[in-house]
């Protein structure tokens, strides 16, 4: 207590002169403002303390700020002094969150949907009992459901009778659906189409026929009725989808890869699970019309989902053959298309399985987004299967780069790139499609607005990286045939001795490193405007790549050295791919090039890669025209006139080859006698060719020389001396000399004998 009355004092006697006067009076004797401001703070804990201890409510303690204004010291008093410490972090106790956790709610829905499971069995069993009208005057149960099974049958068999009917026109159209027939077979296609469509009329005719003439009252016999017929005509219009791409009874129309069992095997196992997809709808439909409550209706669809279940795994198991043969086909174009096939199982089983549990979990959860939101996947994945071989047939059918289709070549035209194009945006409609789907209706991570919030900038970037594709495939369509395409691969033109084809074009020597340039400058553009897009300053990031080059520029003398000099190497037009060229350190054919080396295949095959800065003089023996001179050894008696007409005859008619007669610019001629030597002439002989293949040429000559000289009595030159020895007697037979020629003739009478002589 006498700590209290001394605190109460010490206020009392410094608050009221701050009350009383203008002017702040002056600190106690020796006492700074600090520590009259830690005593202050030090009597009101004290205070505290004392008041909690005996039980009483602490009185508010005066702040700091209360105490006497009095004047601050001067900045020269307080410099130097420590200041208050800040105070220290505040603690925030929260207090755990009453109530069961999320999983035991999870599992008390659970407990609560399986116990309303007889509620909604009870529900599906008294459907006949209310559609039994007998007792006002109606049709009973048993004779409405004849009735209305009657009427779908006719249904269904009007629409096989009628492709009966028309299956001769229908064969004569798909005689003319193949690819072969172009722009026509699009028509036999649609008229095909078209024919298959007029049976799913046929069905929603005698449907709304019937719907009109028996049940046009809005009794609940009527609204089941309509509802059934509703239902039966959405089936077979579903299942027309299928029968056009399938066409089980028709292989010459039938659009994807599969055999005529494995069509018809597929076919029948999606008609059936549609079928049992739309009752389950109308069931449902049918329970919340009775006012079935939510927990029966949760039962329902877990009950509905594992039936889903089992038939689409009996539909992935049974058509596993048919799945594989059909994805495949779509590979040629689509590689993804065949990844899938090649794992449907157990990719499908697996897909369909993760679509049941999240239906099951939606209806336990209470969302009742959930079965929309895997109805509308399972659509969009299998419109998209469906959509690729529509894609694929059409494209394929106006000029495509499938092989052995079309009539058309192996390069990618213009319905290619457009189909490409076209493919990219349908599959990016469809991802988000399903992200919104999900991810705001299933999973509530965000409302529609946030949603919209989160996709606008995404969709705006997404829409500039896909413009970027659509002028990149553009730009690869434009410049595709420009590009140098070899005919054979480098061990064949080995193999062959010479190269392959003729030196590529000047455009076509440029065109890889203007598409690489083109390239990375589109990816630039649309990767900054697309981060522009999500809001991110690109300024820096431009400056920043500025000092880099620079500083590129500045530590790689040498990169800079190569690439400059490649681009005045390729400015000059020095050098073509395909091309042979003497680099000084190497030579060989130009097989390509990058944007700081060359690469050169010698005649022996090996590759060598040499920079644009160490490259020097190149001597090209490509350009323009080459001439081929050679030199042959014939006998020293040989007649060179006879030569000469023998060599220009074979000149012509070596001209006159299909695969030389473009290539020969001045014939193969004997140009004339060149040295001789011992016991031989030296004959050179030349001719005048485009470059690319000149030794073929060559070979081809000195062949008929070799065949045709002999016939002519004109030899070629043999190595050593021709010595003939003659005695002054008579000869009696003709001696062979040891080189195999014939021995002199027996001299006539008369006439001296020759003497000795040396050849």
């Amino acid at each position: 207590m006498i700590r209290i009355l001394i605190v109460a004092v010490l206020v009392a006697l410094l608050g009221a002169p701050a009350h009383a006067q203008s002017t702040p009076p002056a600190l106690p004797a020796g006492m700074t403002q600090q520590q009259f401001d830690a005593l202050v703070d030090a009597i009101s804990n004290s205070v505290a303390e004392k008041l909690k201890a005996e039980g009483a409510t602490a009185p508010a303690a005066a702040p700091p700020a209360t105490a006497p204004p009095v004047a601050k010291p001067a900045a020269s008093d307080s410099k130097g002094k420590g200041s208050k410490p800040p105070p220290g972090p505040k603690i925030v106790k929260v207090p755990p969150k009453e109530g069961p956790n999320a999983f035991t709610v999870f599992f008390e829905r659970a407990d609560a949907v399986l116990s309303a499971t007889p509620v909604m069995l009870g529900q599906l069993g008294s459907i006949p009992g209310r559609l039994d009208r007998s007792a006002q005057g109606g049709r009973g149960a048993g004779g409405f459901l004849l009735l209305l099974g009657i009427i779908a049958a006719v249904a269904v068999a009007a629409e096989a009778m009628l492709r009966q009917v028309l299956a001769s026109v229908r064969g004569r159209l798909a005689a003319k659906v193949a690819p072969e027939h172009g722009l026509h077979s699009l028509a036999s296609l649609g008229a095909v189409a078209a024919l298959d469509g007029l049976g799913v009329l046929v069905v929603w005719l005698v449907c709304h026929a019937a719907a009109g003439a028996w049940f046009a009252g809005g009794a609940p016999q009527d609204r089941f009725a309509v509802a059934v017929l509703t239902a039966i005509w959405e089936w077979r219009l579903f299942v027309l989808l299928f029968r056009v791409v399938l066409q089980p009874d028709m292989p010459a129309a039938r659009l994807c890869t599969a055999g005529d069992r494995e069509a018809r095997l597929m076919y029948g196992r999606i008609s059936a699970v549609l079928l049992l997809m739309a009752t389950g709808r109308l069931l449902m439909a049918v329970l919340r019309a009775l006012g079935t409550s939510p927990d029966a209706l949760a039962s329902y669809q877990i009950m509905a989902a594992a039936i889903y279940l089992l038939a689409f795994l009996w539909m992935a198991y049974g058509s596993r053959e048919s799945a594989r043969q059909w994805f495949g086909g779509l590979a040629v174009v689509a590689p993804v298309m065949g990844l899938v096939g090649r794992h449907w199982i157990p990719g499908a089983p697996l897909f369909f399985a993760g679509l049941a549990v999240t239906l099951s979990y939606g209806a336990i959860s209470g969302r009742p987004n959930t079965g929309q939101a895997m109805a509308l996947t399972l659509e969009l994945v299998v419109g998209l299967l469906l959509f690729e071989t529509f894609m694929q047939a059409f494209v394929r059918r106006l000029d495509s780069q499938l092989k052995g289709r079309t009539p058309a070549g192996d390069t990618p035209k213009l319905p290619d790139v457009v189909a490409r194009c076209v493919r990219v945006a349908v599959l990016i409609g469809v991802v988000v499609a399903i992200a919104q789907s999900w991810v705001v209706g299933v999973l509530g991570l965000v409302d529609e607005s946030g949603w919209a919030a989160l996709t606008h900038s995404s969709s705006t970037a997404a829409v500039t990286l896909f413009i970027a594709f659509v002028v990149w495939e553009l730009f690869k369509y434009a410049t595709d045939p420009y590009m140098a395409r070899k005919s054979k691969d480098p061990a064949a033109a080995i193999a062959d001795g010479d190269a392959a084809a003729g030196p590529a074009s000047r455009i076509s020597t440029m065109m890889p490193l203007l598409r690489r340039a083109a390239a990375v400058l589109i990816v630039l553009i649309a990767v900054m405007i697309a981060l522009g897009d999500f809001g991110i300053d690109i300024t820096p990031l431009i400056a920043g790549a500025s000092v880099f080059g620079i500083a590129i520029s500045f530590g790689s003398q040498t990169l800079v050295r190569d690439i400059v000099s490649g681009l005045f190497y390729l400015s000059d037009d020095a050098f073509r791919v395909g091309e042979y060229i003497d680099a000084g350190r190497a030579k060989g054919t130009v097989e390509g090039f990058t944007l700081r080396s060359i690469k050169l295949r010698h005649q022996n095959g090996q590759v060598h890669t040499i920079p644009f800065g160490q490259l020097g003089q190149i001597t090209n023996f490509s350009r323009d025209w080459i001439t081929t001179k050679f030199n042959l050894r014939f006998a020293r008696d040989t007649d060179l006139e006879k030569l000469r007409k023998a060599a220009k005859k074979i000149g012509m008619e070596v001209a006159e080859l299909p695969q030389f007669k473009d290539e020969i610019l001045a014939p193969f001629k004997m140009q004339g006698v060149a040295d001789i030597v011992e016991n031989a002439v030296l004959v050179r002989f030349k001719f005048t060719a485009k470059p690319g293949n000149p030794a073929a040429i060559q070979r081809e000559a000195v062949k008929r020389l070799m065949s045709t000289l002999p016939g002519l009595g004109i030899e070629f030159a043999k190595e050593g001396a021709r010595v003939v020895l003659q005695t002054s007697g008579p000869v009696d037979a003709i001696q062979p000399q040891p080189d195999g020629t014939p021995g002199p003739e027996k001299p006539a009478p008369g006439k001296p004998a020759p003497a000795l002589a040396a050849g």
